[in-house]
């Protein structure tokens, strides 16, 4: 009787996460909610350009140096690399729709055929193994050449994410909204503090951006690195800033994070890559 009513105990703790749970369009109203309240004066499609989006003396500077943008000969990389045949004479172009123009607002995705999420990233290098060509590595290089210009041709297209009606696909977006929030590392800070909580705040001498629209402009190029780097580089450095375990590039953790961030840039234009500190 007593492993009974423990079995019922746990299979009634399990539940009722889930009958309260918010679904993803309450949680997206709710995130754009917050950042219209915060930052009164910034208009909705701006906050692609993060913390320029709320700075202006931050901003004037961004300008300048768009004007040469450090990312050109990544992307000029990426176009080169995008259109070389592979040795058996297809391009990247045969793996995706639209011959893989215009396309980055569509990802990350959740495929119900295989039952996880498949980021851009993901996607090029499982294009290259169709094709009997070896990976890439996951965090810079090629891989962020490749990804960056397929961004740039789909800049203005506007990010839009869809979670199926999947137990699986909700279960992968909870997940990331868990990593998003949830308090790790030896400082016990969470995504969410940094880019939501203390958004426009000052940590030593740079300013915290907002969490809206953070995947527009990805991959970026930092000055921090000298170079470009992916999403998922960027997840890996967050983590140990905090001190926190760090996942591998394209792990299920960070393809769900993934997942989940850019579904709270739903409705925003894609803008990558972008140039950052």
């Amino acid at each position: 009787m007593n492993k009974l009513f423990t079995t019922l105990g746990i299979a009634l703790l399990i539940a009722l996460p889930f009958n309260g749970m918010a679904s993803p369009q309450q949680d997206l109203s709710e995130f754009r909610d917050y950042y219209k309240k915060r930052f009164p004066g910034t208009p909705f499609d701006d906050f692609i350009n993060g913390v320029y989006s709320i700075d202006a003396a931050s901003r004037e500077q961004w300008v300048e140096i768009e004007e040469f943008p450090p990312y050109e000969l990544s992307l000029s990389k990426g176009e080169e690399l995008f259109n070389k045949p592979f040795a058996n004479g297809k391009t990247y172009g045969s793996c995706f729709e639209n011959d893989g123009i215009g396309i980055r607002q569509n990802y990350p995705y959740f495929d119900t055929e295989r039952g996880e999420v498949i980021t851009l990233e993901l996607a090029i290098n499982e294009c290259r193994e169709a094709n009997g060509e070896k990976k890439l590595k996951w965090k810079k290089g090629p891989i962020a050449h490749i990804s960056g210009y397929m961004a740039y041709t789909s800049r203005g297209n506007t990010i839009d994410i869809k979670i199926p009606d999947d137990p699986r696909a909700v279960a992968a977006y909870e997940r990331g909204k868990k990593h998003f929030y949830q308090k790790r590392g030896q400082l016990n800070m969470a995504c969410a503090d940094c880019h939501k909580f203390y958004a426009g705040s000052m940590v030593r001498a740079d300013l915290l951006s907002p969490a809206l629209g953070h995947l527009s402009h990805f991959p970026v190029y930092r000055s921090k690195w000298g170079g470009m780097g992916t999403t998922h580089r960027r997840y890996g450095g967050c983590n140990k800033q905090v001190r926190a375990k760090d996942y591998p590039a394209q792990s299920e953790e960070y393809r769900a994070l993934e997942y989940f961030h850019t579904y709270m840039s739903n409705g925003l234009a894609v803008n990558g890559p972008g140039a950052r500190k």
